[in-house]
């Protein structure tokens, strides 16, 4: 609380210290009109703005604008729309309507970015790779929305868990909750704490609000801190003052046109824009949007417990495919390692030991295939003069769909809140904002699975069941493949099937109950756990950036700071009150989780060599009171050669504190306990220096069957493969640590009718953060006897999956390069390609980490935003190779696959309609994009647009 108010009087102080007056007392009234230079016609909604200040305005329907200021002269006005190169003039005295004539680009390669380096620069001379897609190439994007437009982006790879739920990626390391890519909207971080993910752009802008979004692939994390490690997406919206009007939007669509997962689905999008400035001092802005559609499905059996694995049963080469009684499958929930069984019978004259998974239940049968997207957002805006804005706004999200974390989660009425305060001026921001997540009514698929199956007993139940039809069966001489297919009807009869009232009320009572414990723990009795996410927190948000340029005339230097506080109301179940004895943490209630961070920086660049170089040098300090503080350096060269090419070199390193489901999550689920990595959740459990390693107990387990066959007791084998066990002898969790090197160039020649930008980057990661799972003894320490023969049976044993440290270092590469091309008219090609890797590492690590990313990623596109009068078209080819997926939920291998996205746009001008035709995987072509996620189809839709610039 003191440091929130502190915080509080920090942004009050430096409001009140930039109230002061600008030095000129008198009015100036400006007025004058924008047309197009070839055809004279006026140009309507163009934005007019003062050089280095806040004021500014936009042109009305003819083309006209007024504007006024108390700026000194002689000041620069800037006029800019997309679609035209932008024009400055300098107004040195009052002056008559001013006239001016904006000229058609076909490429903006001069854009101005903010992202790469905090304050505005020229694209050209960003210091690292940078891409940028404005409002005109958002427009004339084939994708469905501006989001899904990403995915065509150099570098960028895309995971879609869900139709409302799509997260980016850049360089590697690649997992649908995907915490090292940051996301922010207008400077807010758009992840939601708990689930520890960004959340698509579940609360973020409408398709009607969006402005551009800028993207830096590779690691931010020396000018943005804490979890910018592997990239950072920058959503900007429109200002009120410079898009003012009223706008409608309704896209309308079909998905699932063949039929496979599900029938034909209809998908629509509403949204309205309402933005109004008075006087050129006040002014507000509300955006709602709706979006509801039937969801891509995942259902997909890969089996990822096969033979000749050991956890399957590989002496018997008949128990494979369909007829593997120990299978895992991809999206089948209930039959994985936490749900197997040892079930031993006489067979062939020996004792044989077979290992059998529970049924399980198909993801189709445990989700709800609708999903919806509600959006609102609203914020005022003050100039207190011409070079000070103030703004409040609001943003509300609730959504539906699927994420994926080390289970699948059905995500159901989930909530996020954004409250933010905001000054701005020439040289000045001040931002506070409070974010505030319920998961509403979220439930976990797999718990769910291992439920449903528990109702109809317990796993030693059904084991016994099971093995008595088995044995029934094989004496009767029926061959094993089959005998084991009559065992599983016969252990399963009673079961909850997917259709029927006994599997629907079963259902609603364990994904509203929020204990996952239950159930699992109490042998012998029916299954009453549950699967409920039930997760609330709060974060706090503030920080300053100052750019001292104007006080400091050697360098362009800008200071920054900010401070975040995580706050976690524990649920009793995924966060618990670690003060708590440990027989009653998981009861809900109890002292806040809190976990905090907190950093500083410095950037200075100086131009030299007549402005041809470009010497960027930054410095940041975060500090994480759980951890030892930690420095980032980056350092920048820019050369620019015969006023075209532009060369850069980049090295920086940065830091990722863990989550905080990596930190403090406590979540039984399958009777495994996901921990989090830090020492105080380890307190009294042991996981970290008394357990082995889950991947050598099953080695361990193996070889204790096959010595037991052999007519060994189960204790002497085990005693003579205790030298299989291995110690994890795990660390607290510590942050990771990436050094990053990048190399680039971008230029634009031909008479800015060709743009070409090409990278490679060299990264190194120490104390990588994933999960290991292991087991403790709970009659001896490790090494013992007592401990050995505990690892014979589940019950002497507690599973943690913890969150830890990799002992090694990896090391990725890779290269872009992207061309566009101006070839004809208005005719426009682009295209880029993508190459990732990673160096192998002599020793197996503790965990495989999941590089989870293709070598090769390609795009190409053709398109004219006016082939012919108010028609243009566009159409994007996408393909990338297959590459191996690992996660702790699902490993394998994605097939290589190719997409066409392709869509027309026609434009009314009175009244001010647009409609947009598309297509997105135009000839449906099926695929997926990681282990265990959805099976990908077409998309068809209309968009519809309807502009009033003026109310």
């Amino acid at each position: 609380m003191k440091n929130r108010l502190l915080a509080a009087h920090l942004i009050i102080l430096v409001v009140l210290a930039s109230f002061r007056a600008v030095a000129q007392d008198d009015l100036i009234l400006l007025s004058g009109r924008v047309d197009d230079s070839d055809t004279r016609q006026p140009i309507p909604g163009a934005g007019v703005l003062i050089k280095n200040t806040v004021a500014g305005t936009i042109t009305n329907d003819q083309g006209e604008f007024t504007l006024k200021t108390r700026v000194k002269f002689p000041f620069t006005l800037v006029f800019q729309v997309i679609g035209y190169a932008p024009k400055e003039i300098v107004v040195e005295r009052p002056t008559d309507k001013i006239s001016v004539s904006l000229n058609t680009q076909a490429i903006l390669g001069n854009e101005v970015v903010v992202t790469a380096s905090r304050i505005e620069e020229s694209i050209l001379k960003s210091p690292v790779a940078v891409e940028k897609l404005n409002l005109r190439v958002l427009k004339e994007s084939p994708a469905p929305s501006f989001y899904d437009a990403l995915e065509n982006v150099k570098g960028v790879q895309m995971t879609t868990s869900s139709l409302t739920f799509k997260v980016p990626n850049t360089r590697g390391f690649n997992i649908p909750n995907n915490f090292r890519f940051m996301q922010l909207v207008d400077g807010v971080d758009m992840q939601a704490a708990t689930l520890g993910v960004p959340l698509g752009n579940a609360i973020g802008p409408t398709e009607l609000d969006i402005e551009s979004v800028e993207i830096t692939p590779g690691a931010a994390s020396a000018l943005y801190g804490m979890n910018a490690i592997n990239g950072l997406a920058n959503l900007l919206t429109k200002s009120p003052f410079q898009y003012q009007g009223v706008s409608l939007y309704q896209k309308t669509g079909v998905n699932h046109i063949d039929g496979i997962d599900r029938d034909p689905s209809i998908l629509t999008e509403s949204a309205v824009r309402i933005a109004k400035a008075f006087n050129n001092r006040f002014a507000f802005k509300l955006n709602f949007s709706y979006l509801q559609g039937t969801d891509w499905l995942a259902n997909n059996q890969t089996d990822q417990n096969p033979q000749p694995l050991n956890t399957a049963n590989p002496r018997f080469p008949e128990l494979s495919g369909a007829s593997n009684p120990a299978r895992d499958l991809w999206n089948q929930y209930g039959d994985d390692g936490q749900a197997r069984v040892a079930i031993t019978i006489p067979y062939n004259g020996r004792n044989e030991t077979f290992n059998v998974s529970r049924t399980g239940y198909l993801e189709r049968d445990l989700v709800n295939p609708r999903v919806r997207n509600l959006k609102f957002d609203g914020s005022l805006h003050y100039r207190l003069n011409d070079r000070v804005e103030v703004q409040y706004g609001y943003r509300y999200g609730l959504m539906d769909g699927i994420f994926q974390r080390g289970n699948r989660i059905q995500l159901t009425g989930v909530t996020v809140q954004n409250h933010k305060l905001e000054l701005r001026s020439t040289d000045l921001v001040v931002r506070a904002y409070v974010l505030s997540e319920n998961t509403g009514q979220s439930y976990n698929l797999n718990p769910l699975a291992y439920n449903l199956d528990l109702n109809n007993g317990t796993n030693a139940v059904w084991g016994a069941k099971f093995r008595t039809e088995l044995l029934a069966q094989v004496n009767s001489g029926t061959n094993l493949a089959t005998a084991m297919q009559l065992a599983r009807v016969a252990a399963d009869r009673g079961r909850v099937e997917p259709g029927t009232a006994a599997f629907e009320s079963l259902k609603q009572t364990i994904v509203n109950t929020n204990n996952w414990d239950i159930g699992s723990i109490i042998p012998g009795a029916p299954a009453t756990g549950g699967a409920a996410l039930w997760q609330q927190s709060r974060t706090y948000h503030s920080d300053i950036q100052y750019n001292l340029s104007q006080r400091i005339k050697f360098a362009e230097v800008l200071v920054g700071a900010d401070y975040r506080r995580y706050e976690v109301i524990p649920d009793g179940n995924n966060f618990v009150d670690f003060s708590k004895p440990i027989e009653q943490r998981t009861t809900p209630g109890g002292a806040n989780q809190i976990y905090t961070k907190y950093g500083a920086f410095v950037s200075a660049t100086k131009l030299l060599l007549a402005d041809r170089l470009k010497v960027a040098a930054s410095l940041r300090v975060d500090n994480n009171p759980e951890f030892s503080p930690k420095v980032n350096p980056r350092l920048a060269l820019v050369y620019t050669a015969a006023e075209r090419h532009n060369f850069r070199f980049t090295y920086q390193n940065g830091f990722r504190f863990p989550s905080l489901f990596e930190a403090l999550s406590y979540v039984n689920n399958s009777n495994v306990r996901r921990v989090g990595g830090l020492a105080r959740v380890n307190e009294g459990l042991g996981f970290l220096e008394n357990s082995y390693t889950l991947a050598s107990l099953n080695n361990f387990n193996a070889a204790v069957n096959t010595d037991v066959a052999a007519g060994s007791t189960r204790n002497a084998a085990a005693l003579r493969n205790r030298g299989l066990l291995q110690v994890a002898n795990l660390s607290p969790s510590q942050p990771e640590h990436i050094n990053s090197l990048e190399v680039g160039y971008k230029s634009v020649l031909l008479n800015n009718r060709l743009a070409i930008d090409g990278e490679a980057y060299y990264n190194s990661y120490q104390d990588f953060l994933g999960q290991v799972e292991v087991a403790v003894p709970t009659t001896g320490r490790v090494g013992t006897d007592a401990s050995v023969l505990d690892m014979l049976t589940r019950a002497n044993q507690v599973r943690y999956r913890v969150y830890t440290n990799a002992k090694n270092t990896y090391r990725s590469y890779g290269a872009a390069l992207g061309i566009t091309y101006n070839f004809y008219r208005k005719f426009t090609s682009s295209g880029n390609v993508n190459y990732n890797n990673i160096a192998g590492n002599d020793n197996p690590d503790i965990f495989v980490t999941g590089f989870n990313t293709p070598r090769y990623v390609a795009n190409v596109s053709i398109g004219n935003r006016e082939v012919a009068k108010n028609l243009g078209f566009n159409v994007v080819w996408r393909w990338q190779d297959s590459f191996l997926w690992q996660s702790p939920l699902a490993n394998g291998t994605i097939p290589a696959y190719h997409t066409v996205d392709a869509q027309m746009t026609y434009k009314v001008p009175q009244p001010a309609l647009s409609f947009k035709l598309g297509a997105s995987n135009l000839f449906n072509n099926r695929y997926i994009q990681y282990a265990a996620g959805p099976t990908i189809g077409g998309l068809y839709y209309l968009a519809i647009t309807y502009d009033v610039t003026r109310f």
